[in-house]
């Protein structure tokens, strides 16, 4: 069973005072505690579901919280303090400070009435019904794409806070974060995070992304794999394109490539491997523009049972 860091707040905070971490980010109960949630033992509202004690998704739910939009990834500077090393319960963190490819896999848990209001490590206040996430040491400010690997479903948060600070635990999601993904009634659940560098073209989106290889449970970058030598073609020129796939390794990029090959028939000319950041993505393109490409996602859609979606490069 997993512990509440609110039985622990005050005497951490004793304890780093008479320390004088000066180095530690400034944070309140919310973003030293984590806003850990994970124990179903109580039972809120209509939209509610397993959360700790005095914690919850509140009595006044907003109507349209399923309209709630995702994070709008934006270039923004690092905060001044957030990022600064810090300690909590003698374990030392040491956020990042640069947008590197993250993707990591592990367990989520949300939080909401108890903090709702109050400052984040960011100095910002605590949105439950906001699209923000708290982690140990992404950037912040910065984005991510989450997903619920059992039912596919994603969401864009926007990390201003640092937490959890649980072994167990990868991040803390708002509650409409939570309640989008499905796992506000559990409390926690497994996740797909996945960094999002705004000063990268954004990819267009027609459809969700089609399955992906296993990620690895870490809380690092996964490191590149050195590929097996392939007929496969690697390429990288700029265009319009359709993503059916993406992996860690080269030679499960072309296994999954070999096997659509003959499904796609005369399409399977312009199939190909685009490699970046250390992941091997399969593409079909380029096309002359977006709505050549539309129809044929809908094509591989029929074919394959594979929601393809645009990106231009």
């Amino acid at each position: 069973m997993r512990k509440n860091f609110c039985y622990y707040i005050l005497p951490c905070f004793i304890l780093l005072y008479l320390a004088g971490c000066s180095t530690a980010p400034q944070r309140t109960e919310s973003s030293t505690t984590g806003k850990s949630s994970p124990m179903a033992t109580s039972k809120g509202a209509s939209k509610g579901g397993g959360y700790y004690k005095d914690d919850g998704p509140g009595e006044n739910l907003p109507a349209n919280i399923d309209d709630i939009p995702d994070a709008q990834p934006k270039e923004e500077p690092l905060h001044k303090f957030a990022n600064n090393p810090y300690t909590v319960f003698g374990q030392q963190y040491v956020p990042v400070t640069n947008f590197k490819p993250y993707k990591a896999r592990g367990i989520a848990s949300w939080y909401g009435k108890k903090f709702h209001g109050q400052k984040t490590s960011s100095g910002e206040p605590y949105d439950m019904y906001g699209m923000t996430a708290a982690h140990p040491t992404l950037p912040i400010p910065s984005y991510v794409k989450v997903t619920n690997p059992s039912t596919h479903k994603s969401v864009v948060v926007r990390v201003n806070d640092r937490g959890p600070f649980h072994s167990d635990r990868l991040m803390d999601l708002s509650y409409t974060a939570a309640y989008k993904l499905g796992i506000v009634q559990k409390g926690s659940g497994l996740v797909e995070v996945e960094s999002i560098n705004p000063a990268e073209p954004k990819p267009v989106v027609v459809a969700a992304l089609a399955a992906q290889e296993p990620i690895k449970y870490t809380t690092e970058p996964v490191d590149p794999v050195e590929p097996e030598p392939s007929d496969m073609p690697l390429i990288e020129q700029s265009g319009i394109f359709l993503q059916l796939a993406s992996f860690g390794t080269q030679i499960n990029a072309q296994n999954f490539s070999e096997k659509i090959k003959a499904q796609l028939g005369n399409l399977s000319e312009a199939l190909h491997i685009f490699p970046k950041n250390g992941l091997f993505k399969v593409h079909l393109g380029p096309y002359h523009n977006q709505s050549e490409a539309t129809k044929v996602a809908e094509n591989v859609r029929r074919t394959l049972d594979i929601k393809p979606f645009m990106v231009i490069r």
